[in-house]
């Protein structure tokens, strides 16, 4: 028993002395790899939204339940709007935002470098141009509302912003007729007719909206300018809010209404964890991927506003999906996987070179130690039948007794121990060599 722990514990003495460089690399190659690994995602991370009746804050809230199922807290912040969710973005308080369409102003050259440090994510959902108001005239123009106290959305939103673009260009100043009131404030105030139009936008699932195409004396305008509109601002999209598709009971729409819209969008700050970009999508597809008021199934998430770059991961989401792993692993083991993928796949390339060596140094360490008794041998024998000295046959049979001792305490691996055995059957060959030698000159 003894016996073959012994062999054991040599075999293993001399597969270590023949892999510790093999480790050692190994080892150097993993702490490389690690540089290049990305960090595991936080657990927590923070979207600025809009007013808590706004559409983005509903959104997010259902964003915030898909993403705790698979370990992530998401904690919703109510904002202004998208102004403020920019200046969030770029202060480093939130890590994702929603962004209206034309909030930020197109570059003056198109192919500088973006230094915002913030990246698109993708549109998830159209933003109509809702123009609510009260009396009996069909407003079909904006001009019509001229001298008239309009609601345009509270300071920091994207509401006051694209508002003001819209009645500027036309003809209309800015003034006290404009009122900084936005969301479910400025449909009471329009309901209670102490102004006479609110611009108001948001999804149609909204509840602002939704308050307003059910209040009596509101009526919603149809732009009857939308391809001029279209064509001036680049970032709004012409739509049909269809006759009867909010209330078929009650046919409201009453006809075919036409509306501009830019769309929501996005924005990560370009250091968010990969992971959860796609994390991220994957949510708003299930989120806006349905069918809509003005959209078609499986039409949202997509690139369709160019004001911020897109994110290199939601490039290759549009294009594929989900992830491999992500497809088919929980998110935890999907990202634990992909980490250990990102070290270990560097180091298997540099270790398959490396252990097809191995075998062939690991056998060569071992025949050596039998090949230097060899050489010994050799060299005695060569003596014995070239340059016999009669005189020195107590030196050669001393060298051989010492040879043949060396020869019988060597210790090999199991598997190399029939060298050993050829080796003291070649060491009593010179020895009766050694004996005829002392015979012929006895």
């Amino acid at each position: 028993m003894m016996a073959k722990i012994k062999a054991g514990l040599l075999s293993l003495r001399d597969l270590f002395a023949t892999a510790w460089w093999i480790i050692l690399l190994a080892g150097i190659g993993f702490a490389i790899a690690y540089q290049f690994v990305e960090p595991a995602p936080p657990k927590k991370i923070v979207i600025s939204t809009g007013s808590e009746s706004g559409a983005y804050y509903h959104f997010a809230q259902r964003y915030a339940t898909i993403l705790a199922k698979n370990g992530i807290t998401l904690e919703v912040r109510a904002s202004a709007g998208s102004l403020e969710n920019l200046a969030r973005l770029k202060n480093d308080e939130v890590q994702i935002g929603f962004v209206q369409g034309g909030v930020v102003p197109p570059k003056e050259d198109p192919d500088a470098e973006d230094e915002s440090g913030l990246l698109s994510l993708g549109s998830v959902f159209y933003e109509p141009v809702w123009v609510f108001y009260r009396g009996e005239k069909n407003l079909t123009r904006l001009t019509e509302l001229q001298g008239k106290r309009i609601a345009i959305g509270q300071e920091g939103s994207g509401v006051r912003q694209l508002a003001q673009q819209l009645l500027s260009a036309n003809d209309i100043p800015a003034g006290d007729h404009l009122v900084p009131l936005g969301g479910l404030k400025a449909a009471e105030e329009l309901q209670q007719g102490r102004i006479d139009a609110a611009f108001i936008i948001a999804a149609e699932t909204a509840p602002v909206v939704q308050v307003l195409i059910r209040s009596p004396g509101v009526k919603l305008m149809s732009f009857a300018q939308d391809r001029a509109y279209q064509r001036r601002f680049p970032f709004l999209t012409k739509l049909t809010f269809p006759r009867g598709v909010a209330d078929l009971v009650r046919d409201y729409p009453p006809e075919d209404i036409k509306v501009l819209a830019p769309t929501a969008n996005l924005i990560v700050r370009d250091d968010l964890h990969p992971a959860l970009q796609a994390l991220l999508l994957q949510a708003a597809s299930e989120v806006h991927g349905k069918t809509g008021f003005f959209q078609d199934a499986g039409e949202f998430p997509a690139y369709m506003d160019p004001m911020l770059p897109l994110s290199p991961d939601a490039e290759r989401y549009f294009k594929s999906g989900p992830s491999f792993l992500q497809r088919y692993l929980p998110f935890w083991l999907a990202v634990l996987v992909d980490r250990l993928i990102v070290m270990l796949v560097p180091i298997f390339v540099l270790l398959i070179p490396l252990l097809k060596v191995a075998p062939a140094i690991y056998n060569w360490r071992v025949r050596s130690k039998v090949f230097r008794i060899y050489g010994e041998l050799k060299f005695l024998e060569d003596d014995l039948k070239n340059h016999f000295d009669p005189a020195k046959l107590g030196d050669y049979r001393s060298r051989l007794d010492s040879i043949d001792d060396e020869a019988s305490v060597l210790h090999v691996p199991l598997g190399f121990t029939d060298l050993t055995y050829t080796l003291r059957e070649h060491v009593n060959l010179v020895r009766g060599i050694l004996d005829k030698r002392e015979a012929q000159h006895a």
